[in-house]
């Protein structure tokens, strides 16, 4: 194997071994504060805490804490399907619909929990039986550039039309996603009461949910929460005003 010459980026590195155990709110790991270096400490509401690796965004100076879910180990899927079901229970959902990609690693768990047979998944790949009138388009911060849109299967239509949902996705962060999503489903006339996902990035989706409607960033539950990182000389600093406290 051809030896890694490069550099690694202001401090970061590999992510082989994260998302893979939760600590303990009494481990030292989670006391440290910023700068923070490699990973960022963040609190769960049951007192553990998982460490996320800090990621630079390319051509700037800023960094996010990441969560990439079908790395992590089936326990800390589970611990966190255990903490956003009952966030999604508590609004009484006739149906959980799943955002790609990395939501459909919660949603279909999140539906289980509450006692559903199925759940509704959107998609980016068109299959040819599709109709482009149930698809908008969508960017996300982790796949910049890229020209895509959301589906859903018409055949599944009739699982969430008219009923009451709840989006689940993995993270939140500049709201793009969330807002194609809400558009796709107010073409089927839900009644969207939820958005539950496993962590909030930054507060940036905030006033694009709002944008929408007065109420949507209200709508948005989460276990984890993390802030956007500026870089210094010794690591990564919280932007203030960029971890959502909600």
């Amino acid at each position: 194997m051809k030896p890694v010459t490069d550099a690694a980026p202001h401090f970061t590195r590999p992510t082989t071994d994260c998302w893979q155990a939760l600590l303990p709110g009494s481990d030292e790991r989670t006391t440290q504060g910023p700068p923070f270096q490699y990973t960022y400490p963040a609190p769960l509401p049951n007192g553990q805490v998982l460490e996320l690796p800090i990621r630079a965004i390319p051509g700037t100076d800023r960094a996010v804490a990441s969560l990439i879910a079908n790395h992590a180990s089936f326990s800390v899927i589970e611990t966190l399907v255990s903490l956003m079901a009952p966030m999604a229970a508590a609004e009484k959902p006739d149906c959980i619909v799943g955002l790609p990609t990395l939501g459909l690693a919660f949603a279909p768990n999140v539906a289980e929990r509450l006692g559903h047979q199925n759940f509704a998944p959107l998609g980016y790949s068109k299959k040819f039986w599709y109709s482009a009138d149930l698809s908008v388009p969508v960017q996300s911060i982790t796949s910049p550039g890229g020209n895509k849109s959301l589906y859903i299967d018409p055949n599944i239509v009739p699982r969430i039309s008219g009923k009451r949902v709840i989006l689940v996705d993995d993270a939140i962060s500049s709201g793009t996603t969330a807002v194609a999503a809400f558009a796709l489903l107010g073409q089927l006339d839900c009644k969207i009461c939820g958005f539950v996902c496993a962590m909030r990035q930054g507060v940036t989706w905030r006033e694009k949910l709002n944008a929408i409607g007065p109420d949507y960033a209200s709508l948005v539950k989460s276990p984890l929460a993390g802030p956007i990182f500026e870089k210094v000389d010794d690591g990564w600093v919280p932007l203030p005003g960029t971890l959502d406290r909600a």
